[in-house]
């Protein structure tokens, strides 16, 4: 304090709670006409300079309790803002299974694609017709979690320089067999395609589907 008030002039100053090994988890809510519904959880720990790159529904961390808890306080968030679209709810959580706010994203996330595959709740249809004014069509009791599943998203960039921005023609971009219900590929790229400097490097993202994390981690490898 006294630091403070000698360079700043105010003496006051925060104390934050530190976090060993912190994870990075996210609640999934859809918020419609009078009702509002989480879709369980989503784990974003695996980050490279604050920048998601690994995803998986469930979290390795969340059980039972924990999860029912993280939803009614995501449901109490969108409640209280009045809240009418697909939304994320961003919590940090210790491994001691205590978590707290971060922040809430009013929008579908990059990482929407696992919560589809382990629910099979198009969150895109829902939200187009919850804007559209159509009733939800889902109560809580409604969604359950199948299986596991992991998006890794792809960037163009040059690990050679610390994973800078890679620009310049994509001279090769082989697509996995789509066909196979545990692998979706989400992508806005093709062979010969230009990689601009204008937009995010991120051209592609891998998801798999398994009956485990095992199962869902291999067949993303």
């Amino acid at each position: 304090k006294s630091e403070a008030m000698k360079y700043f002039g105010n003496d006051e100053v925060y104390i934050e709670k530190f976090f060993q090994n912190p994870r990075h988890i996210e609640v999934q809510i859809l918020s419609g006409k009078n009702r509002t519904v989480h879709l369980h959880e989503r784990d974003c720990s695996v980050q490279r300079r604050h920048q998601k790159v690994i995803e998986e529904s469930p979290s390795s961390l969340v059980d039972e309790a924990m999860r029912k808890e993280m939803g009614e306080q995501a449901l109490l968030l969108a409640k209280a803002v009045n809240y009418s679209s697909a939304g994320t709810v961003e919590f940090v959580a210790s491994n001691d299974k205590s978590f707290y706010f971060l922040e809430m994203n009013t929008r579908l996330q990059v990482e929407h694609p696992v919560t589809e595959l382990v629910t099979g709740i198009d969150l895109v249809e829902k939200m187009i017709n919850i804007s559209a004014k159509k009733p939800l069509g889902l109560v809580q009791s409604d969604i359950k979690m199948n299986g596991w599943s992991v998006e890794a998203r792809i960037y163009a960039e040059d690990p050679i320089r610390n994973f800078a921005p890679s620009i310049g023609r994509l001279k090769s971009f082989k697509s996995p067999d789509q066909n196979s219900s545990s692998i979706r590929i989400d992508s806005g790229v093709q062979e010969g395609g230009e990689i601009s400097m204008y937009y995010d490097p991120m051209i592609a993202k891998l998801i798999s589907y398994g009956k485990d994390r095992d199962d869902a981690c291999l067949k993303l490898s």
